[in-house]
């Protein structure tokens, strides 16, 4: 395993992040894996190196921190040993104020996720999305009171556009706040619309880049076909995957494959061994439901693509509506 600083903070992660979102109530979600499913995969992941652990609150109506806390628990010896990030952003209740990015709300969910955790603090606490409702100077000021309290080391993003992230980081520099030290958005060779602003903008502002999905949801795996085949639990429960790839995605696919039977390795570790080789980015979080998953992530980051290979990966590419800011 190798290990990265993320973007120009000091918080250091392995090169492959463990993304808990599989884990949790198995009667919601027929792929979830329940904590006793998880516990060799997250221990296989904790031998191999693995110490970036990622999670949301709303993540199967918050099971998936109860058994991320647990699991990671169990398996390491000491809370210093492992990097623990969570979301907030989307409902976790009914009531309108069970949402958002309000003061009321993240000290309310801070303590709630901390409660569902087990722990003290939080090392990344991300804000899922951009809230229209809620003016960023009262979102930075909170995440900045939520870091001198201890609750939390350091404050993230996940998706959205750029010009409101470069407000957030402007607003946080001008009022000597913590800023964001990550952004989590949606990357892989599918859909790569963030090279065109985002990720300049956090390369320029000293911002890791933690992509989410980098196998496309199993996509660029070949878990569909061009005949609307399913091959995997999830693909056949993942309306997603139908809205944020097409047929016009499968000559990527295609090339992947080619790729990866001339190395000899899955397509899986080709894919990701692209990603990890695009500038700015620190540690895809890659979902695990079983040992192979993880053995390709861990495979991927000493797998190595020579120029010739990244241009033929890259030259299928076609645009796409901007996807994940919702």
């Amino acid at each position: 395993m190798r290990y990265s600083r993320v973007g120009s903070s000091g918080l250091v992660v392995s090169r492959v992040g463990l993304g808990m979102m599989s884990y949790g109530d198995t009667s919601r979600r027929a792929w979830h894996l329940d904590a006793d499913a998880a516990l060799p995969l997250v221990r296989a992941a904790a031998e191999a190196g693995v110490t970036f652990f990622d999670t949301a609150d709303m993540y199967d109506q918050g099971a998936s921190e109860e058994v991320t806390g647990t699991l990671l628990r169990e398996v390491f010896g000491s809370r210093d040993d492992y990097v623990l990030a969570t979301k907030v952003y989307f409902p976790t209740g009914d009531a309108p104020t069970s949402r958002g990015l309000s003061r009321k709300h993240l000290h309310a969910a801070v303590d709630a996720s901390l409660r569902r955790l087990g722990t003290d603090h939080i090392d990344l606490y991300q804000i899922h999305r951009w809230d229209d409702a809620t003016p960023i100077e009262e979102t930075m000021c909170t995440l900045d009171e939520l870091v001198r309290a201890g609750k939390i080391r350091y404050p993230g993003a996940s998706s959205m556009y750029a010009w409101q992230f470069a407000k957030a980081q402007y607003t946080a520099r001008a009022h000597g706040w913590s800023g964001f030290v990550s952004m989590q958005n949606l990357y892989n060779l599918a859909y790569r619309e963030e090279e065109r602003e985002m990720i300049p903008l956090c390369r320029d502002l000293g911002v890791g880049v933690l992509p989410y999905s980098p196998l496309a949801r199993g996509f660029l795996t070949g878990s569909r076909t061009r005949g609307g085949g399913r091959s995997t639990v999830r693909g056949r429960s993942d309306p997603l995957a139908e809205e944020h790839y097409t047929d016009d995605d499968f000559t990527v696919v295609d090339t992947v494959a080619e790729v990866a039977r001339e190395r000899g390795v899955p397509p899986a570790q080709v894919a990701l061994a692209w990603l990890q080789g695009r500038p700015g980015v620190v540690s895809p979080i890659v979902g695990v439901t079983r040992p192979a998953h993880l053995d390709d992530a861990v495979a991927a980051v000493e797998l190595e693509l020579d120029d010739a290979e990244v241009r033929r990966l890259e030259a299928p590419y076609r645009p796409h509506p901007v996807l994940g800011h919702g």
